[in-house]
């Protein structure tokens, strides 16, 4: 209550309405997603298993066409009833975010119309999506101090955001792997971002941050708790992991625009507080990606070297590897931006390297002693 108290009219119409968003999502999600259950089974429209894949039986794949649609109805319902009751001053704030909102929205629209295409177009579309939040003015102008760098020019951190979004994006649709990995993770970063743009009344950020926390919860529930027999289980596909990683994206470099670290002395790196909740996925994707380099493998095609696989190969149960995965992540995410107050990024990015690096060697030697048992 007296966290309440100290709250300004502004902020406390804002946290009321991020609230709100979330439980409109929560709702509107949980009502949604089992209409497309049905119509799922009704077309037949099933993830097939294959050697490669960890679930048996047939499972709808469509559970991320519900994600954008309801983010974004959400969103706009709780905006236009803040306007019908009066409240159309407390959004004054957010006109000014209006370019890279518009641009953002339409690259989001853009990954989930075009759905699951050849790794090629899907990389061209990724590109357009990147240089779309460009054109809104959201790009990495500054690196808070990674390598010693801060501010850089536009020449240098166009070409450097492009790589980010294609490189988030892809993270996120390659870790979705078994249930409630890709959800969880991304619902993890959903609620810290929300938060940190509460704090720095970045109030439209924090309503898109938890409304897509509201969407991915009972997702999470249909994916993990879901019965396949019963036609009760649904996955997110392509369609679910492009648009919520995109949606990462655009939180992310906003967490980077927002955040100043000339004027938040004692605070939170800004790099650290945007890309600390990603660090699972980024790390794992650049794994991936260099273990098939060396191995001479295409390296957009699909193994089981993840990191929830290597977790699976040691004996670990499915759901347990997910909660593993998911609390390392709020663990990670929690000491970097507390030890960031302390610490260079570039000390914390080099420290969460090496650790994620010699658990990996750790994994590797205990799957071949494993394998090496009678």
């Amino acid at each position: 209550m007296a966290f309440i108290s100290n709250l300004s009219a502004p902020s406390l119409f804002w946290t009321v309405n991020s609230i709100l968003v979330f439980i409109v999502c929560v709702l509107s999600a949980g009502v949604l997603i089992p209409q497309i259950l049905l119509i799922s089974f009704r077309r037949n429209l099933f993830d097939t298993p294959d050697e490669r894949k960890i679930h048996q039986g047939v499972v709808p794949r469509l559970g991320g066409i519900a994600f954008k649609p309801v983010v974004f109805f959400s969103v706009a319902l709780l905006l236009g009833v803040c306007q019908l009751l009066g409240y159309g001053d407390m959004l004054n704030g957010i006109v000014s975010e209006g370019r890279p909102l518009a641009f953002g929205f339409c690259s989001i629209m853009v990954l989930y119309l075009v759905g699951s295409i050849r790794y090629r177009a899907k990389f061209v579309v990724q590109i357009a999506c990147g240089l779309m939040l460009i054109a809104g003015g959201l790009w990495l102008d500054n690196l808070h101090g990674l390598f010693l760098i801060y501010n850089i020019s536009a020449w240098v951190g166009w070409p450097l955001t492009v790589l980010a979004v294609v490189f988030i994006i892809n993270a996120i649709n390659l870790i979705d792997g078994i249930d409630g990995l890709a959800s969880g993770l991304c619902g993890v970063a959903m609620l810290f971002y929300g938060v940190i743009f509460l704090m720095v009344h970045e109030y439209i950020y924090a309503m898109l941050a938890f409304a897509t926390l509201g969407v991915l919860v009972p997702f999470f529930c249909y994916n993990v708790f879901g019965d396949a027999k019963r036609g009760r289980k649904i996955f997110m596909g392509n369609t679910g992991s492009l648009t919520i990683g995109m949606m990462l994206c655009i939180l992310s470099l906003e967490v980077c625009r927002s955040f100043s670290e000339d004027t938040s002395a004692g605070l939170p790196n800004a790099f650290v507080l945007a890309y600390s909740p990603l660090i699972i996925p980024c790390f794992d994707v650049v794994r991936v990606y260099l273990h098939r380099v060396r191995n001479g493998k295409n390296p957009f095609l699909p193994d089981k070297n993840h990191i929830h696989h290597k977790l699976l190969a040691i004996g670990m149960r499915q759901r347990t590897v997910m909660i593993a995965i998911v609390s390392v992540s709020v663990f990670l995410t929690l000491c970097n931006i507390l030890l960031s107050t302390c610490i260079s990024v570039t000390q914390l990015l080099l420290a969460d390297i090496l650790i994620w690096t010699a658990a990996n060697i750790w994994l590797t030697r205990k799957i071949n002693r494993t394998n090496k048992k009678p």
